[in-house]
């Protein structure tokens, strides 16, 4: 199996379980979900299987064993339509963890194809699905991992913030020591930390990924209100389910209010004296580690401001919104 990645450029797969993984129907599907949601308002976006397999790619570039380069293809493949717009049709604490997924991971795959081809290939599926077996996949923040190493770097090139030669300079300067990513100095860590808040401030925690992530919730939560779709819908893809929702649009004038804002056809400001839509974005941050002579330093221990910078970032980001409709 062949693939053409942005970062990893021309890459051959041929381990079997992989191979069988990626064609599975829950892998599949992926491809029609978007990573940031529905990104009308940034103008353009990548599928969640495009990360999936690009966090893969990442933890084999790093000769992470077999079963973690598995946990890290896999470990989207319970993302509802739209993603972490789900958050956002659910309550007010889901919109500042982005916790659904995680969730609901577990039993989604247990009951898909992905059991029946691990045991094929040999591998116990508990083993896969207990993330304390994969440190270098998934670390709490603001540590660094494979998970958001790849949606930094990919992000980053997809809309243009760097070229596909820093993306590899930064791998190229990154290593693994005691299951954790290290970067080789203090200046690489220090230049992958300001990318990532640069992201976090522009694209992941903005207001237009607000009115993006609240709008789709929005209309997520009224189409399961009225019946329009069911909650079996969310685990279909983007299209289905906004196709379902539209036939609805000229016989239900809310519902195409909800739809317009979601399509980015609404001004919107903030104003927290006249506002219409209150919400928070989950905010991220990280704080990598680096080699310092003879020991490993975290970029926080070095840089105090940086520490700072920290505390304010984990916070999750609130939003009083106007839309003039």
């Amino acid at each position: 199996m062949i693939f053409n990645d942005r970062i990893h450029g021309r890459v051959v797969i041929k381990e079997p379980v992989v191979v069988e993984l990626i064609k599975s129907p829950s892998l599949q599907r992926l491809k029609k979900i978007d990573q940031m949601g529905y990104p009308v308002l940034f103008g353009r976006g990548f599928s969640r299987f495009e990360h999936s397999l690009g966090v893969f790619l990442l933890l084999r570039r790093f000769n992470a064993s077999l079963e973690e380069q598995v946990a890290g293809l896999i470990h989207d493949v319970s993302h509802t339509v739209f993603s972490h717009c789900i958050d956002y049709a659910l309550d007010e604490e889901s919109e500042k963890t982005h916790k659904f997924q995680d969730g609901v991971f577990r039993d989604f795959v247990k009951n898909s194809e992905i059991p029946s081809i691990l045991e094929k290939h040999g591998i116990d599926v508990d083993y896969i699905l207990d993330e304390k077996n994969f440190p270098l996949k998934e670390k709490p923040l603001p540590n660094l991992c494979a998970d958001r190493i790849d949606y930094t770097l990919r992000t980053a090139l997809v809309f243009e913030e760097i070229t596909r030669e820093e993306a590899l300079n930064f791998l190229d300067k990154l290593e693994i020591i005691d299951d954790n990513w290290v970067f080789e100095d203090f200046d690489t860590a220090k230049k992958f930390a300001e990318l990532f808040r640069f992201m976090n401030v522009v694209y992941y925690a903005s207001l237009k990924s607000a009115v993006m992530l609240k709008s789709v919730g929005n209309v997520i939560k009224y189409a399961l209100k009225k019946g329009y779709i069911s909650r079996e819908d969310l685990f279909t893809t983007d299209n289905e389910v906004l196709k379902k929702i539209k036939k609805f649009r000229k016989v239900d004038k809310n519902l195409d209010l909800l739809l317009r804002r979601m399509e980015g056809k609404t001004k919107f400001k903030i104003d927290r004296k006249n506002y219409n839509v209150h919400t928070f974005c989950k905010s991220r941050i990280v704080d990598p580690l680096f080699k310092h002579g003879n020991s490993i330093e975290r970029l926080s221990e070095v840089d105090k401001k940086w520490a700072e910078i920290i505390e304010i970032e984990l916070k999750p980001k609130e939003y009083f919104i106007r839309f003039f409709d």
